[in-house]
């Protein structure tokens, strides 16, 4: 099991009880980044007794070898979009792709994330068309903010505590 793995085990738990999301876990050579985010977002606090928490549990499981540093935060609003959980929790997103040598459609994709299905998503690019593509043709994919006048996507409950009720 790889590194990532095993503290995505160790921190799930840490994550829930913080009552936060674990979004992603990471390692790279001394690098372990953990991402979390919540409806609500994560505020410095929270991040910082996250960060407690799971420094302890790392020392006790000794999981990784050697020196590391160890980054508790939030994904961003440029997000990475790896799992399919990810990329439903971006549907309706602006969003950048990058596809697999092999993927018979431009290497270089931004649009709109329209759906997400169980073999891949459909991006609806800036052409007007949209392009399916499966998830194992993803090298890499992740949100993009647009700055500017009605630039932020609002999720579900920010709409819900907007807009009026008859």
């Amino acid at each position: 099991m790889a590194i990532a793995d095993r503290v995505r085990d160790l921190v799930a738990p840490l994550a829930q009880a913080a009552s936060v999301d674990l979004y992603d876990v990471e390692h790279h050579g001394g690098m372990v980044r953990i991402l979390v985010d919540s409806d609500t977002g994560v505020d410095l606090d929270e991040l910082a007794r996250l960060s407690r928490s799971v420094s302890r549990a790392l020392d006790e499981h000794d999981l990784i070898d050697g020196r590391y540093t160890l980054e508790v935060s939030s994904p961003g609003l440029e997000r990475p979009l790896r799992t399919p959980d990810h990329f439903r929790r971006a549907a309706g997103s602006a969003v950048k792709v990058k596809t697999l040598p092999g993927y018979d459609g431009p290497r270089r994709l931004t649009g709109v994330l329209e759906a997400v299905a169980d073999d891949g998503v459909d991006l609806r690019g800036e052409d007007g068309l949209v392009s399916h593509i499966a998830f194992e043709q993803l090298a890499s994919a992740r949100t993009v903010f647009e700055w500017g006048p009605g630039s932020r996507r609002r999720t579900e409950s920010q709409r819900a505590q907007t807009e009026e009720k008859p």
